[in-house]
């Protein structure tokens, strides 16, 4: 059977990086089982078990990364035993026939499935935290590059008074740094579940070193420490708590719901043509109407992001049904779940990296849009002005409503350009005011302290959180895949 003629994901096969793929791919999953073994078998030799000979640890170590023929060879036995870890304890001995009699020495499936599951989790965070910064780094510098552009503001999708372009981008910088926050403490907090045995009381081990409790707690802080962690649970079961499955997929599930709304955002902006992705010189928009440029990268983020927010409700609950030391039917939902989740992640972060490298403005587009809404917005402006030359504010309050209403049959009813300030300027109650209107109407004094906030913004806040990553920052064009 073709490889075309049977399912695969697309997560995998059409959007994933090669790098977030690899860590949940099956060579690297049976080789770190090896991986493992041969550190269990280190430390329990380094604490005085005599079975395990130098030969054996060397003929692990040679043949850690598993081939193509082990995998095939695995899975026959699988079919055989009905049992994953034992079809490879089988065939890793038959590779190293000095260390058969020892691999897995007192230890149960979890040892190397539940270890090797938060050592992918780690090493899948430190795949998705660069990208999270660069993405964050980028568009810091999109918002400095328009801290100064009025644009629309939008309350509910109706008008609002100005901000600037530069100030909505940093609503969303805001919402990443608490994403880059959270996915640093989940990394971090990541342990490893160590050498606990079949319920996690350790007794195999205890049965090993006769009786020597210290030796079996030692050897726990010492495969630890092999494996490149800091910390190991103090207490399991036969697994971890999946518990920590939650805490790794919280701050996924999260970032989700903040790329779903920067997408959705660009999307509105994308209609209203002041905004757009980038759009490459040969892409096709549609197959029938040759003139769309349809934001695909902003819909594929909002696609992909709802999928991934629903990946944590699969935590919540395979952890809330875990029976007493464990129970196996958290097994398959994790095998998808985990997986899927930083996958999506992967590809989500990848498609901002591209949409935030070339995000394209259109400015005469933005300033025909606040010259349509700003007069109306103006009218307090006008008010103010006339009631400092003498005028009363209430008489002044009604003409100008007077005024404004007329504008507005125009702009609802007649389909016009609104000629408020056109009335105004006509209107000879306002002409003690006539030379100030254009002072009046200028967008950059609608916009309060956004400049500011951005530039303050950033220089504080965006550099303080990104200055521990500056060796992970790059300015390297991000491909889009297919």
């Amino acid at each position: 059977m073709s490889e075309f003629d049977k399912y695969s994901t697309p997560l995998s096969s059409r959007y994933a990086s090669e790098e977030m793929s690899s860590i949940f791919s099956l060579r690297n999953r049976f080789s770190t089982w090896r991986k493992l073994w041969l550190n269990l078998a280190i430390a329990e030799q380094e604490l005085g078990l005599s079975v395990i000979t130098d030969e054996a640890i060397q003929q692990m170590e040679k043949h850690l990364k598993i081939t193509d023929e082990e995998i095939g060879e695995a899975s026959k036995q699988e079919a055989i035993v009905r049992h994953d870890v034992m079809a490879h304890v089988h065939t890793f001995g038959e590779t190293c026939p000095s260390a058969a009699g020892i691999i897995h020495l007192g230890a149960t499936s979890c040892f190397v499935t539940d270890n090797a599951d938060l050592i992918f989790l780690r090493d899948a965070y430190d795949v998705l935290i660069p990208k999270l910064v660069n993405v964050i780094d980028r568009l810091a510098k999109f918002a400095v590059e328009w801290k100064d552009l009025p644009v629309l503001g939008w309350t509910h999708f109706q008008p609002a008074q100005l901000t600037t372009l530069g100030k909505r981008v940093t609503l969303w910088i805001q919402e990443l740094l608490w994403d880059l926050r959270n996915f640093v403490r989940a990394r971090n907090d990541l342990g490893l579940r160590g050498v606990k045995g079949t319920t996690g009381t350790q007794g195999s081990f205890l049965a090993l070193f006769h009786g020597d409790h210290d030796k079996v707690e030692a050897l726990d802080k010492r495969v630890t420490e092999l494996l490149g962690f800091d910390t190991v649970y103090p207490v399991t079961g036969q697994t971890y708590s999946r518990k920590i499955d939650i805490d790794v997929l919280a701050p996924l599930s999260s970032f989700a719901a903040t790329a779903h709304k920067m997408a959705t955002d660009i999307r509105l902006l994308a209609n209203l043509k002041e905004l757009e992705e980038p759009f490459e010189k040969s892409q096709i928009g549609s197959s029938a109407m040759a003139y769309k440029r349809n934001p695909m990268r902003c819909e594929r983020v909002c696609s992909l992001a709802r999928h991934l927010g629903s990946l944590f409700s699969d935590a919540v609950q395979t952890a809330s049904v875990q029976w007493f030391e464990r129970t196996l039917d958290d097994s398959a939902i994790r095998r998808i779940s985990l997986p899927s989740a930083f996958l999506t992640a992967d590809i989500l972060l990848s498609t901002l990296l591209n949409i935030s490298s070339g995000l394209v403005v259109y400015p005469k587009v933005i300033e025909r849009r606040i010259k349509s809404e700003l007069p109306f917005m103006a009218t307090e402006n006008i008010i103010m002005a006339m009631v400092g030359k003498g005028a009363s504010r209430q008489e002044v309050h009604e003409a100008i409503r007077v005024l404004s209403h007329q504008a507005a049959a125009v702009v609802k009813e007649q389909g016009g350009d609104n000629d408020l300030i056109e009335r105004v300027q006509k209107d000879k109650f306002f002409q003690p005011i006539w030379n100030e209107l254009d002072s009046l109407l200028e967008p950059s004094t609608f916009v309060g302290r956004a400049p500011q906030q951005v530039t303050k913004f950033v220089e504080n806040d965006v550099k303080t959180a990104l200055a521990p990553f500056q060796d992970k920052i790059s300015n390297e064009e991000v491909k889009l895949s297919v």
